[in-house]
């Protein structure tokens, strides 16, 4: 038996059964020795969780576009041992968690677990179990870092518990925003005595400690120790730090080559979804614009790794407290539109990954249209055009560009004029999420633009009643958004967080209305 035409014959079928499931919108180029080892995906599970089936099938889509990597931004969703208090509603089970990583790994995709060490910590500080450690008793944000004793014995059973699952040779420790650094009393202190890289360096070392010691490399957010500089040396040289870019000028937070020069690693990070996404605004030209931009910038400066961030809220929680700011819930600031609905900016983050150049995104978005969708030339142009619309954000009450919301209201008719009419050939389901931002984005302009008559000058009770039927309106058409968007997310996100985030999407609906109906029931007493 010839075994060199078997092998050669094998080789051929993996390439077709892991061939990506888009056709290229671009001819590959050659990159010579000049590729990211790590090309990754992050995954932020803090709201809007993927069902463990949407996991697995999420990972198969990304490994046959080419990734190699995953970064799990577990938070409450993780199952640990000895600390299942920190466990959410969603939490998966320690089985799913194994079955999922096993599944990764016949992927070829290597899972990292993302543990926060300092900020971001509100899902652990939100339980008395742990009150003793936070910053400050209300902005539960951030640990503090004095209470060494305690966070070292805290952290070195978070992080055994996850290297014991995860067999990826990383650690994620987090790191960023923390902006309560000097904050309390004995924080206060140090900063005085020794500057607040310091006593960031002192905190970060002693977790990066707790990684190494398990046989694992740590990984972190750069942004605030380009901030605070100066104590930078005395971190272990394992450590790789992750520039995240998201569209600014390069350098945004410090100078990162300094930190190359005393021999740190970094890999960078741009975004699908950030600030200001979300239910109703996607900045799309920003997220293609930021592709065609970062990703050549990472190579050519050396950059070991590549990193999609994709934020499904931005961190900040509002608070219902007890007695004594013990925390009774919290929930999330701001709602991005759920991961189902950013294939297309997944697949030219691959795309870019594969070109020495940078993508030219008209030219990925009107191939993708033709070959993913089945459009014509014309119609994958519209799509385009759709996409590259620079969506205005209001701000207290008022349009950043146009005179008021009617007229902001008529500009992006005009935009969502150009994906409504579109019939797609193939994958509908996917397309159907474009047309439900667009109408999303539309039914609340609707609302804005009657909040901003109530919030007017010249708004009297005598309006109440015309306004409640126009909030009627936009109510009884929430009800089909709804509808579609539990049907387009349906397996993705579980039946209960749908069901959740629709509440919360036209809860700001309920509250004017139940003001404005107030006004009308006092006035017919009258």
């Amino acid at each position: 038996m010839d075994y060199k035409y078997i092998l050669k014959f094998l080789s051929l079928l993996g390439l077709l059964l892991f061939a990506p499931f888009y056709l290229n919108a671009q001819a590959p180029i050659e990159i010579n020795g000049n590729d990211f080892k790590v090309k990754g995906f992050h995954l932020d599970l803090r709201i809007q969780v993927m069902t463990p089936d949407a996991l697995k099938e999420f990972a198969n889509e990304l490994a046959a576009m080419g990734m190699n990597t995953l970064v799990m931004e577990w938070e409450g969703t993780y199952p640990f041992k000895k600390h299942a208090t920190i466990s959410n509603e969603y939490s998966y089970t320690r089985e799913e968690v194994k079955d999922f990583i096993s599944h990764c790994q016949t992927l070829g995709i290597e899972v990292i677990p993302l543990q926060q060490s300092l900020g971001h910590v509100e899902y652990i500080l939100r339980n008395p179990r742990y009150s003793n450690l936070k910053e400050d008793r209300k902005d539960i944000s951030q640990l503090c870092p004095m209470e060494e004793e305690d966070n070292k014995e805290l952290f070195r059973e978070l992080f055994s518990d996850l290297a014991q699952m995860h067999n990826s040779d990383y650690i994620h420790i987090g790191g960023d925003e923390t902006y309560l650094l000097g904050h309390c009393e004995k924080c206060k202190k140090k900063v005085e005595e020794e500057g607040k890289s310091k006593l960031f360096v002192d905190h970060i070392k002693m977790i990066a400690d707790l990684v190494i010691e398990l046989g694992k490399k740590p990984v972190m957010w750069a942004d605030i120790i380009l901030k605070h500089p100066e104590a930078a040396n005395e971190l272990p040289k394992e450590i790789i730090f992750v520039d995240w870019n998201y569209g600014w000028k390069i350098n945004h937070f410090g100078n990162i080559p300094a930190l190359q020069e005393m021999g740190f690693s970094f890999f960078g990070a741009p975004a699908i979804r950030c600030h200001p996404d979300n239910w109703f605004v996607t900045d799309w030209p920003t997220h293609f614009k930021n592709q065609k931009e970062f990703i050549p910038y990472a190579r050519k400066a050396d950059y070991k790794g590549i990193i999609m961030t994709s934020w499904s809220t931005t961190g900040v929680y509002g608070f219902i407290w007890d007695v004594g700011y013990d925390v009774i819930d919290m929930v999330q600031v701001r709602n991005t539109y759920p991961l189902s609905g950013f294939r297309i900016l997944i697949a030219s983050y691959a795309e870019a990954l594969k070109n020495a150049g940078p993508i030219d995104p008209e030219t990925f978005v009107v191939q993708y249209g033709k070959k993913r969708f089945g459009l014509k030339v014309a119609e994958a142009k519209q799509l385009w055009e759709f996409l590259s619309f620079k969506q205005e954000l209001i701000k207290n009450g008022k349009p950043e560009r146009s005179k008021d919301i009617t007229q902001m209201k008529e500009k992006y008719k005009i935009a969502q004029e150009k994906i409504l009419p579109l019939q797609p050939k193939k994958n509908k389901k996917e397309f159907e999420h474009f047309k439900l931002m667009a109408d999303l984005r539309m039914h609340y302009l609707d609302f804005k633009e009657v909040e901003s008559v109530y919030n007017s000058e010249d708004f009297t009770p005598s309006q109440a009643p015309g306004l409640l039927e126009k909030l009627d309106q936009i109510l009884e058409k929430a009800k089909k958004l709804d509808n579609r968007f539990i049907q387009l997310n349906k397996g993705f996100l579980y039946d209960s967080e749908l069901k959740e985030q629709n509440e919360l999407r036209v809860q700001q609906v309920h509250v004017l209305y139940n003001r404005l109906a107030k006004l009308t029931s006092v006035r017919s007493k009258r």
